[in-house]
């Protein structure tokens, strides 16, 4: 019997031990589908910034919306995987012009990953696990390299996760956990700076919310020339910064 009973006792210091372990293990963590969910009716808003370059690119300017993105259906994609329609709707930055259909895309949750399908460009925005340093080649399946090519800026992008788990300040406030998903940050020119290659894109996720900021840029500088006596500046970019969302 006191046998028995000292076998329980450690049976329970085992099962003490092991559950404090795997409480505090760092290779337990999230997937994307705590970071990305998808639900039909779920919507998020943002202030969206939209930078251009103007006067054969030797000014800027910024034009500034309201941008709601809504889960308007479940659908199937072009390999029959269960998959989610998102419309972007645009408003002033008031929100009392009422809402204008933007664009539409498709999200394609699968056990290992999201992917986002977005002006017929398949991008792998997440991968399992969410965990810092983990890192992917999330633009593999867009054509970066042929003559035709409308986008070779995007070659090569190496994705890769951190702050997971930490706060993230947006215009809807502090959001308490969250993923950075780093996606590229390079600048390349001449060495006499007469030529200039900027971009950058990054992407913040918050847990059981979704995306709730962005930043991108691509910009090309070609310094002044006889046919650009103020220099040009060609390219775009984009922040989106959460300012509401439904449960």
């Amino acid at each position: 019997m006191r046998s028995r009973i000292c076998s329980l006792y450690a049976l329970s210091f085992l099962l003490i031990i092991v559950c404090s372990c795997n409480k505090d293990n760092p290779l337990i963590t999230d997937t994307p589908a705590d970071y990305y969910p998808m639900h039909v009716g779920n919507y998020i808003i943002y202030r969206m910034d939209s930078l251009k370059f103007i006067h054969v690119g030797s000014e800027d300017t910024i034009i500034s919306y309201l941008a709601k993105e809504v889960v308007d259906d479940s659908i199937t994609d072009n390999l029959g995987r269960p998959s989610y329609r998102v419309i972007r709707y645009l408003s002033d930055t008031t929100g009392t012009s009422g809402w204008t259909p933007s664009i539409a895309f498709m999200v394609t949750p699968l056990p290992g990953s999201v992917e986002v399908v977005e002006n017929n460009l398949r991008y792998i925005k997440m991968v399992t696990p969410v965990q810092n340093g983990i890192s992917w080649l999330g633009n593999s399946y867009i054509d970066t390299e042929s003559d035709t090519t409308q986008v070779p800026y995007l070659d090569g992008w190496n994705y890769n996760y951190s702050n997971t788990g930490m706060p993230f300040n947006v215009l809807a406030g502090m959001i308490q956990q969250s993923v950075i998903v780093n996606e590229a940050n390079s600048v390349t020119g001449l060495g006499d700076s007469s030529y200039t290659q900027t971009i950058f894109s990054e992407e913040v996720y918050g847990k059981n919310i979704g995306l709730i900021y962005k930043k991108f840029l691509y910009s090309v500088y070609q310094s002044p020339n006889v046919e650009y006596p103020s220099g040009a500046t060609i390219g775009y970019g984009l922040t989106f910064n959460m300012v509401s969302h439904n449960p």
